[in-house]
């Protein structure tokens, strides 16, 4: 080979030794491929360079017209090559495609092409393709040529992509530390579970259960029951609890950023995208993350939740590469998600991949014993908070404490206690009648305002148990009809003392 007058062993050692300068100073990736082609241009046409690198299950390519596009490494040229594999030749992309990614390097124009691995320290980092719009194919010299290219070219691939493996630990290290610290600078609900009532004790048990397994889990329960503090306690007690947990509360995300705020999304990607994000998903990797108020995510996001809790990838909002996760989910809702499938508003298929451990936390009304162990738990922790000491609660803050209903349930108990602790000057806790919403009365009369309410509740539920056929759950129980979850319906059937069976025998 001669060019330009010089011989073939003088023009490889000039260029070999103008790429490795240039190599040096190079910005990126997209950079070493122009030098490379510049270089070679004079003496081997190369119209297309295409730059790939093995990235876990998948062939990704990282510069070139397939830059950000992802093929699976089974199936690509790069699978089972060795170090001592040699340049390969292919004649026709577009008539032979033997590979995944070869249909789509022929869409973008390459006919011919050489195929060269990338080696560094002995292991094969990636490849280099060097490809021609027509069927001409490169020669075996022409491609021995390229194979000393590449040696140059691999150390320089290999030092930018650590380099670019630094930064995504940087940014992801920096994403988890700033989770970490608002973890711990904000006032989670309570610390531990307190209770000894049966509810709870169940609650407690599914948690030993299910902690050490890595199962999806759907916590249930009405507003301020403890269900974020249960996803705290399945992670703790996981293999995962050396890693981050990350919580996303759904219902507070604004519908426009949620898929953002999940999945991250690339500079660019919509108006104010300033930089690239990294989600909660990415940034969740190896550990947990807890989706609260998961009823309410709109269509589009569970058709993306779906697909993370089937195959554990997505992309950013912006972006074309595929991200893999390593994630366990917990999810939570006060909302009834059978009533929201009949209503079109929920994913059956996404409920079914949530729900394969259930959890359902009881409302305080149901676990009144455990009111007095939660007064004194928050009282003393109030108290040392505040530099004082609770001595004892006055005995008709007592009464009030248990016989009221605690919409807000144990939420609401701490708050109570919390607002009793700051009045307190005595060391005795007691609360003002006006704190509560409604103070529970004593036993009346049958015709009392309380009694005749719940005659009229009890009326309607027997009613409605009459229309479903004795049935509570689904789009045609009574519980539907009512507009209330089934779980709170199954609640007031036993406060009520309502037969539900007593039209029509037990299933």
């Amino acid at each position: 080979m001669q060019a330009r007058g010089i011989s073939e062993a003088e023009w490889r050692f000039r260029l070999l030794r103008q790429l490795g300068a240039a190599f040096r100073s190079a910005a990126d990736i997209a950079e070493i491929l122009k030098v490379v082609q510049e270089g070679l241009q004079p003496f081997i046409p190369a119209e297309i360079l295409a730059l790939a690198v093995a990235d876990g299950a998948n062939l990704r390519f990282l510069a070139g017209p397939l830059a950000g596009e992802t093929f699976p490494l089974a199936a690509s040229a790069l699978h089972g090559a060795g170090v001592e594999s040699a340049a390969s030749l292919e004649r026709d992309l577009k008539s032979w495609p033997r590979f995944a990614e070869d249909t789509r390097l022929a869409e973008v124009g390459v006919r011919s092409c050489v195929r060269c691995p990338l080696i560094t320290s002995g292991r094969i980092v990636g490849m280099l393709i060097f490809g021609r719009r027509t069927t001409l194919p490169f020669d075996p010299e022409e491609a021995g040529f390229l194979e000393d290219v590449c040696a140059f070219v691999a150390p320089a691939v290999s030092s930018h992509m650590a380099q670019a493996e630094i930064e995504r630990w940087k940014d992801r290290l920096h994403t988890e530390s700033l989770l970490l610290k608002a973890e711990i600078d904000r006032h989670s609900m309570f610390e531990e579970i307190v209770g000894s009532a049966p509810g709870i004790q169940r609650v407690l048990e599914a948690i030993e259960r299910v902690a050490p397994t890595d199962s999806t889990v759907l916590i249930t329960g009405e507003t301020g029951t403890g269900k974020e503090l249960v996803a705290r306690a399945i992670h703790k007690h996981s293999r995962r609890s050396s890693r981050v947990l990350v919580i996303a509360h759904c219902a507070a995300i604004p519908e426009t950023l949620v898929a953002s705020e999940l999945f991250g999304h690339e500079k660019g990607a919509f108006t104010g995208a300033f930089e690239r994000h990294i989600g909660r998903f990415e940034s969740a990797n190896g550990g947990t993350i807890f989706l609260d108020e998961i009823g309410e995510l709109s269509a589009e996001t569970q058709v993306a939740l779906l697909r993370v809790l089937q195959n554990g990838e997505f992309e950013r909002v912006g972006g074309r590469q595929t991200i893999y996760t390593d994630v366990r989910v917990i999810a939570a809702t006060n909302r009834d998600l059978p009533a929201a499938i009949a209503a079109g508003r929920f994913r059956s298929d996404l409920y079914y991949r949530l729900n394969v451990f259930p959890i359902q936390v009881p409302p305080l009304r149901e676990r009144r014993e455990d009111i007095p162990l939660l007064v004194d738990y928050f009282a003393a922790r109030f108290a040392a908070r505040a530099g004082k000491k609770i001595r004892g609660v006055e005995r008709r803050t007592a009464r009030l404490l248990a016989s009221y209903d605690w919409p807000g349930n144990v939420r609401e108990l701490q708050n109570v206690v919390e607002r009793a602790v700051i009045l307190s000057d005595d060391g005795i806790l007691r609360i003002d009648p006006g704190a509560l919403a409604a103070q529970a009365a004593p036993p009346r009369p049958r015709s009392s305002r309380l009694s005749l309410l719940r005659e009229k509740e009890k009326e309607l539920i027997e009613a409605a148990l009459v229309q479903s056929h004795g049935r509570v759950a689904g789009p045609k129980g009574a519980a539907a009809a009512l507009g209330i979850p089934a779980s709170t319906l199954e609640s007031k059937i036993r406060r009520l003392r309502i037969d539900k069976y007593r039209h029509y025998p037990r299933p």
